[in-house]
């Protein structure tokens, strides 16, 4: 199998320009990106900013409603997107309402944890996610196998974080920790090329504008992961 940039679609009588098609690639990749980094941005100021609003701060994490935005994501992820019903817009837009979301979920983080132990993670975060997207990126390995892999491992994580919840466990939360940065790192390796390969300059701009929305959603979910699970094992807690 062939991992490289290519026209999927060459044919004898019928081949696309190389240069051309790698070209619309490149572009359809910084699109995936500006999105993902879009999206990041607005989660970081909701979170920071509602941190700083103590009435804000009192409704959500002083009353039920703390459950209602912790699972507001999640539901979100089930019922918002639906990529095969809606327009390339409407996918953006439903993006940027779900970085609203994850944001004020994420409020917490900046009660709990040092402003500058967030900032020292979030950086080590960049750089760990930069260098497994671009070896995703250009790998001429397939991934596919690793990636099931990691979708199991990420089923696992799943199911141990609920048991927590009610088992409160420091020790299990710590085992959930390491798995998931390694999981979540395969996860953006393995994304990234899915991202790459999906792509076809025959789609058209609507289809692949599509594509580059839930793919900037697919990494943005790993990077956001993968930041919070660094976090819980590196960041320093206000005294």
């Amino acid at each position: 199998m062939v991992n490289g940039p290519y026209n999927p679609y060459a044919s004898t009588g019928r081949a696309m320009d190389q240069a051309q098609f790698d070209a619309g690639l490149r572009t359809h990749m910084l699109r995936v990106y500006n999105y993902m980094c879009l999206a990041l941005a607005i989660t970081g100021v909701t979170a920071f900013v509602g941190s700083q609003i103590p009435a804000l701060v009192q409704l959500i994490h002083g009353t039920p409603l703390k459950w209602v935005v912790m699972l507001a994501p999640l539901a979100f992820i089930f019922f918002g997107f639906r990529p095969d019903r809606m327009s390339a817009s409407a996918l953006r837009t439903s993006l940027m309402a779900f970085s609203v979301l994850m944001g004020l979920s994420m409020m917490s983080i900046f009660l709990v944890f040092t402003g500058q132990s967030i900032a020292r993670v979030f950086f080590i975060t960049a750089a760990m996610f930069a260098g497994t997207s671009l070896w995703g990126y250009t790998t001429k390995a397939n991934l596919a196998k690793m990636g099931s892999f990691m979708m199991m491992g990420l089923i696992g994580i799943v199911i141990a974080g609920l048991v927590n919840i009610f088992v409160g466990s420091s020790a299990l939360q710590f085992a959930i920790s390491i798995i998931g940065v390694i999981v979540f790192t395969g996860l953006t390796a393995w994304d990234t090329q899915a991202i790459k390969e999906g792509y076809a300059s025959s789609y058209g701009d609507e289809a692949n504008g599509r594509m580059a929305v839930m793919g900037a959603l697919s990494l943005y979910l790993n990077f956001i992961n993968l930041f919070q699970m660094l976090l819980s094992l590196m960041g320093q807690r206000n005294e």
